[in-house]
């Protein structure tokens, strides 16, 4: 709030915007890249391509940072109920286990 109890401030009401905006993106990205993976896995089970166990691999760890990510957006402005977020978004178990930030590998 304001000063002394006064409605938000400009500045307090930008930053409440860019914050909403912002776990906005970060569920745009999970449901992509769970759709993505979705997608990867009824290809594969209708036989419309080889199976690639290292190219499903990757769809998980990006399914699994992305989702790390949604919930840290969420736990920041207090909402903390991981559980719910893999239910309402039928987030896949072995996405849940790779739940965290990729780590870059340098090839230099």
């Amino acid at each position: 709030m304001g000063v002394m109890g006064d409605a938000p401030s400009s500045i307090e009401r930008q930053i409440a915007a860019e914050k909403a905006a912002a776990l906005g993106r970060s569920g745009k990205k999970l449901q992509v890249a769970l759709e993505k993976l979705r997608r990867f896995d009824e290809t594969a089970r209708r036989g419309g391509r080889i199976f690639d166990p290292a190219a499903r691999d990757d769809l998980v760890d990006i399914a699994g940072e992305a989702l790390w990510s949604y919930i840290v957006q969420r736990e920041a402005i207090g909402l903390i109920d991981a559980e719910y977020i893999a239910r309402e978004y039928g987030v896949p178990p072995d996405v849940r286990l790779r739940m965290r930030p990729r780590v870059a590998v340098y090839q230099g």
